[in-house]
């Protein structure tokens, strides 16, 4: 069975050792963190620790889950520890490039891969993007294994990672702030909080399944519902009056922009 280290558990690297644990009962997950106060009881199988180098040593597979600032000067610190005939590295840190993860470690050949999760790992559906630099050991398909047990998975060229991490694992915050705003809108027309929540979430979970399902545009699944002077295309072009698309759409390329600075 495999074991799985996370090193640097705040809240993405929680979300995916939760995601691991519901699909993986069996394996050993190891999570280590400065702070351990508020982390989830240990048992048999799930270690926390402040240790990093007692993680490395016992995992095969390491998922870095660090600060994007302080990535490169732990690899380059621990870069001793790392071996290439065993480990395979996973960084989930955004903007910091595979080579420049290479370089830190000083070794040419080791299995180093980049992924973009979300924090719907929680719950096993996130969306993860994914790209390679190397891998000595085989282990392409054990990687898209690992992350497909906590949701859907796409490899791409590491040049659109950024543009993966503003889709993909921001846009789970953008997501929920329209959720929020639908729900809010729910209560000025009658509901309380809790029914519009529950009213709002099962929505925004058929919309998108009505998409993955029907492999269709979500232009043609909006037509379903706009009848001629109904008051859905009433509503939706108020909202598009008001700038929602466009508030939309300039957010994820602030977003963008801000990481590739």
């Amino acid at each position: 069975m495999k074991k799985i280290g996370i090193i640097g558990c705040g809240n993405l690297g929680l979300s995916l050792l939760k995601g691991f644990r519901k699909q993986y009962p069996d394996a050993h997950l190891y999570g280590t963190r400065r702070n351990l106060a508020g982390l989830p009881t240990e048992d048999d199988l799930t270690h926390f620790t402040s240790d990093n180098a007692a993680v490395i040593a016992a995992c095969d597979y390491l998922i870095i889950a660090l600060k994007p600032y302080t990535i490169l000067s732990f690899l380059s610190e621990h870069k001793a520890l790392f071996d290439p005939q065993r480990h395979t590295l996973i960084s989930v840190a955004t903007g910091i490039t595979l080579e420049e993860i290479r370089n830190a470690l000083e070794i040419t050949e080791i299995s180093l891969y980049r992924g973009m999760p979300n924090t719907a790992a929680d719950v096993q559906e996130s969306m993860t993007a994914l790209s390679g630099l190397n891998d000595p050991l085989n282990r392409k398909e054990h990687v898209s294994e690992l992350f497909d047990a906590i949701g859907e998975t796409v490899w791409i060229d590491e040049q659109l990672m950024e543009s993966a991490t503003i889709l993909g694992a921001c846009g789970i915050a953008y997501v929920l702030r329209f959720i929020r705003a639908m729900i809010q809108g729910g209560i000025e027309v009658g509901f309380d909080a809790k029914t519009a929540n529950k009213i709002v979430s099962q929505t925004v979970k058929g919309a998108a399944q009505l998409l993955i399902q029907n492999g269709l545009h979500p232009e043609a699944e909006i037509d379903k519902v706009t009848t001629p002077k109904g008051c859905t295309i009433v509503g939706l072009n108020e909202m598009e009056h008001s700038g929602f698309s466009s508030a939309l759409i300039k957010g994820i390329v602030t977003s963008y922009q801000k990481i590739e600075r």
